[in-house]
């Protein structure tokens, strides 16, 4: 059984198509609609899901006559940079890949962010095609043309918004998915219900043990639940001047954590604490009860999810945190909650409420 989102852009006119499948036999006939036939394709992938399924798809698609390569990359966020990209470049350029061929991004995070970036800037805009295989890579970055790469130790500084042509989930993927990627993944999908729909976080609260049990027709039923919740913002809000903004909730002091703990925690995981240092600091501004803030915790500790951090220093935190690409001159934009479905930005935030908020996670 195939679901089927569109993302629209201005006017209501369609952009793409997110399609939710229990295998990588449906690539076929999206690539046909798509009227690639007789065109390159590149599979961008790290080596760890290159080794899983960088075969499985690549013969897929030689068997209809693609002329198909493979680059891969060290897994993790330490090869999301500048060098990974102009290793791309050159592995496209050396294969002589025109504007006309398409990049498909088979990963996590990870690969769709840095294949987007390429697919953006190489002989100024390719086609691309997201494969997300994580359980964060299929409800948060596959959409919403958000691409991008870290630099030095700042994350997500370079990039570009620049929409795929298609996305294809194959949620049975996330059998091979490790635990531990699987419950940052949570962090993501726990965070829609938080900031704009209290029935969603009903939902997630009722179906923990499903969930938790990997039960198919649960995940699909969250996965496609959390991708309207994302497409309805980005539709509205594209280039994030406003609304878009809330999905950023958890993730000024999650990235803060991120970076100072040399991205050894993975993303999911830094945005966990971070919504309980977000509720925290709601909270301290009188704008969320106590009891929806403990609330907002239990959850995260019922889905096994990260809670605690080592102890930062307080001004090389506040340092970061104001360095986060989400500040606005010396002022951060905080996303804090009224209630529990409704998120609101804040940039009043003072550095000893913030850091009074990151005690609550230490």
């Amino acid at each position: 059984m195939m679901d089927e989102l569109i993302v629209n852009g201005a006017d209501n006119a369609p952009l793409y198509r997110i399609v939710l499948e229990e295998s990588f036999d449906g690539i076929i006939p999206m690539l046909n609609s798509l009227q690639v036939k007789g065109r390159k394709i590149c599979i961008v992938s790290d080596s760890t899901v290159a080794a899983l399924y960088g075969r499985e798809v690549s013969s897929l698609l030689e068997k209809e006559g693609f002329f198909c390569v493979l680059f891969s990359f060290p897994a993790g966020e330490s090869s999301k940079n500048l060098d990974t990209v102009a290793a791309l470049y050159e592995f496209l350029i050396t294969a002589s890949f025109d504007r006309n061929d398409v990049l498909l991004a088979l990963g996590g995070g990870v690969t769709g962010d840095l294949t987007g970036f390429v697919a953006a800037t190489y002989l100024r805009g390719i086609r691309f095609i997201g494969l997300p295989t994580s359980l964060l890579s299929m409800v948060d970055s596959s959409i919403g043309g958000k691409t991008g790469v870290d630099f030095k130790a700042y994350k997500n500084m370079i990039g570009a918004f620049y929409q795929p042509s298609a996305v294809y989930i194959n949620v049975a993927a996330l059998k091979t998915l490790p635990e531990r990627e699987f419950l940052a993944g949570m962090g993501e999908v726990i965070k829609h219900g938080f900031i704009l729909d209290k029935l969603y976080h009903v939902f997630l609260k009722e179906n923990v043990n499903h969930i938790l049990a990997k039960e198919p027709e649960t995940l699909r039923s969250m996965i496609y639940r959390s991708l309207c919740i994302k497409r309805d913002v980005v539709e509205r809000d594209p280039k994030e001047k406003g609304e878009r903004a809330l999905l950023n909730f958890g993730h000024t002091i999650g990235h803060a954590v991120e970076k100072l703990n040399d991205f050894s925690l993975l993303h999911g995981e830094c945005v966990s604490v971070g919504m309980i240092a977000a509720a925290e600091l709601s909270v301290l501004r009188n704008t969320l009860s106590r009891e929806e803030a403990d609330e907002i915790k239990e959850l995260i500790i019922s889905y096994g999810m990260k809670t605690k951090v080592s102890y930062l220093n307080k001004e090389t935190l506040l340092s970061v945190c104001h360095h986060d690409k989400k500040a606005d001159g010396a002022k951060i934009k905080f996303v804090l909650l009224k209630n529990i479905g409704e998120a609101f930005l804040d940039s009043e935030v003072s550095d000893e409420e913030i850091w009074t908020a990151f005690q609550s996670i230490i």
